[in-house]
């Protein structure tokens, strides 16, 4: 893509933070959607909860980049919190479709975030963009979220899912909050720790939302996953491996069921997500191995 102005929500946020820098190194101008009002120049305000974006802010953007949403592995998943995280994504996601077809001149793609959750536990079964969504409430939040962007759609945006996995950085995430735990020896595996990960490296996450934006065949569903999931087994021991620590505690599934709540039932399901049409559109990863995303996130 040529120097372009773009749009990115949830930029303060773990990939946001790292496309916005990408972004920028590269000379396009950023436009970083905040939920308060604009203290800089490159800021402009909306409010998800109220489906409201000053319009005005998008106009000029080629691209917008909507990544923000509440985190799922943030709080226990009381019924409000499972509401902020449906309406964090369904609302939001609607309001900055709505905002992109109202545009005079909408921008000529808008990525918008999803997750590998959509296919709910698949076992070591393997799944791509093909595969239905699976049963409970991340498969469902997944399909809301994608239908929220109907109004983009019919405006005659490209429009493209960003289904992401398990994101391999120290700065934030899932897998950052592990880091601590495994440099001090006390990682180790979750339940049986026979759970497909399907994991994907910050950098390779980035450059895929990046090849996206550039890709004009790309529209729907597009996962975001290196293409060697791993399981929770073989996560653990590469953990051990790369920082040359022992990894002898596994943690019980009634342990993690009393720690966590429901949120146990995202950590112990297994996905084995593969991204079928990032390869077919003629994407490399930088790190497909989960050796090397971890080296790459020490780095």
């Amino acid at each position: 893509m040529q120097r372009s102005r773009i749009a990115v929500t949830g930029a303060s946020g773990l990939i946001g933070k790292a496309l916005v820098h990408s972004l920028r190194a590269d000379g396009h101008e950023v436009v970083r959607l905040v939920r308060r009002p604009p203290s800089a120049g490159d800021e402009v305000e909306w409010d998800p909860q109220r489906q409201h974006v000053d319009v005005a802010g998008l106009v000029g953007c080629e691209a917008v980049v909507h990544l923000a949403g509440a985190g799922v592995g943030d709080h226990r998943w009381t019924d409000a919190y499972r509401k902020e995280i449906r309406d964090s994504r369904v609302l939001g996601t609607a309001a900055i479709a709505e905002a992109v077809a109202s545009l005079d001149v909408p921008p000529r793609v808008l990525v918008s975030g999803s997750a590998v959750g959509y296919y709910g536990d698949t076992g070591d079964r393997p799944v791509d963009e093909s595969a239905p969504p699976g049963d409970g409430f991340l498969p469902q939040v997944c399909v809301e979220w994608e239908e929220a962007a109907a109004a983009a759609q019919e405006a005659g945006v490209r429009t493209a899912f960003a289904r992401t996995g398990l994101v391999v950085a120290r700065q934030g995430g899932a897998w950052g909050r592990m880091f601590p735990l495994f440099k001090a020896g006390l990682g180790g595996r979750l339940g049986s720790g026979r759970q497909y990960w399907s994991f994907i490296a910050l950098h390779d996450e980035v450059a895929a939302l990046r090849h996206i934006l550039d890709t004009e065949s790309l529209s729907g569903p597009v996962n975001l996953t290196a293409p060697e999931p791993v399981t929770n087994r073989e996560a653990t021991a590469a953990m051990g491996r790369v920082l040359r620590r022992p990894t002898p505690f596994a943690v019980p599934q009634p342990v993690l069921r009393a720690a966590l709540g429901d949120l146990a039932s995202d950590v112990l399901s297994s996905q084995r997500a593969l991204p079928a049409r990032l390869l077919e559109s003629g994407f490399s990863f930088a790190f497909p191995r989960i050796d090397e995303a971890i080296r790459a996130a020490v780095r």
